[in-house]
């Protein structure tokens, strides 16, 4: 059974009324609140540009922070963008229509960057990194001529392990994409309030609310690609022993310095003893 269009805002119209979604939803509420409260990222009245590409992560993003709004836990104002970045095929009026008929305010914006993709990447080499520059370049442009103060993104906590496995398998350092941050201008905050949500999570509530799903056909073109292996390698981790990617996450939030290997963020040369053997030694 789905409920009759009477939740707390349209974007819920029409959601299961089972304990299993409502206990899915609830999980989902809780987790990005707690990012947001952790990391602190509400300024009172600000504006955010939250980016909806059309895949499962930023429709739930977008219905998320709908409904903290709308309980006054959230009190910022939201202006969802669509970059449409000239992909051929992509179909342009599915999500404009979707935002008028949510009622969500709401840019659309065209800028052909997938031609310059196209001709600047080398065959056989991945669009990920350009694609993703020329992107964030156009949605910092669009924040600032829209009076935001953030980009929020809809990264979840699995696109954070796989950044940071990445960062260690193929950049030698230990790094990730952190829940806030702020741009090399200095001008604009990006935050990715899922930082602590499940992807498997964001996937069961994007198809039980039935939101209209755009997949990235340029990225899912290419095979081999790095970010795909080590998903695959975490499915086979988490089928061995459920529960392997919290512990990691978790373990992104427990760092110890001193049992590390970097002498820039710990003092190894000034490491002193309080005492010598010799002063402890009573035989």
């Amino acid at each position: 059974m789905l409920d009759d269009a009477d939740d707390i805002h349209p974007l819920f119209y029409g959601a299961p009324k089972t304990t299993e979604f409502k206990k899915l939803r609830k999980r989902i509420v809780q987790n990005t609140r707690e990012a947001i409260d952790q990391y602190g990222m509400i300024e009172e009245g600000a504006k955010w540009l939250v980016c909806l590409s059309g895949g499962k992560d930023s429709y739930t993003l977008l219905a998320v922070l709908h409904e903290l709004q709308w309980r006054g836990l959230l009190p910022v104002e939201i202006l969802a963008c669509n970059l449409d970045q000239g992909q051929p095929g992509f179909p342009a009026t599915v999500l404009p229509k979707f935002l008028e008929d949510m009622g969500v305010p709401h840019r659309i914006e065209y800028q052909d960057t997938y031609s310059i993709v196209m001709d600047k990447v080398p065959e056989g080499r991945t669009f990920c990194a350009l694609c993703s520059r020329l992107r964030r370049g156009n949605l910092y442009r669009i924040a600032r001529e829209e009076g935001c103060s953030a980009v929020v993104l809809g990264h979840h906590r699995d696109d954070i392990l796989e950044t940071f496995l990445m960062n260690m398998f193929h950049g030698s350092r230990l790094a990730t994409m952190p829940p806030k941050l702020v741009n090399e201008e200095g001008d604009l905050f990006v935050y990715r309030p899922l930082a602590h949500v499940a992807e498997v999570d964001c996937e069961k509530f994007a198809s039980s609310m039935g939101y209209p799903i755009i997949p990235c056909d340029l990225c899912g073109s290419q095979d081999g690609l790095q970010r795909q292996q080590v998903k695959a390698m975490l499915d086979q981790w988490e089928t061995n022993a459920p529960g392997r990617r919290q512990k990691m996450f978790r373990a992104l939030m427990n760092t110890r310095p001193s049992h590390l290997l970097d002498p820039s963020i710990f003092d190894f040369k000034g490491l002193t003893r309080t005492t010598s053997a010799d002063e402890n030694d009573d035989t």
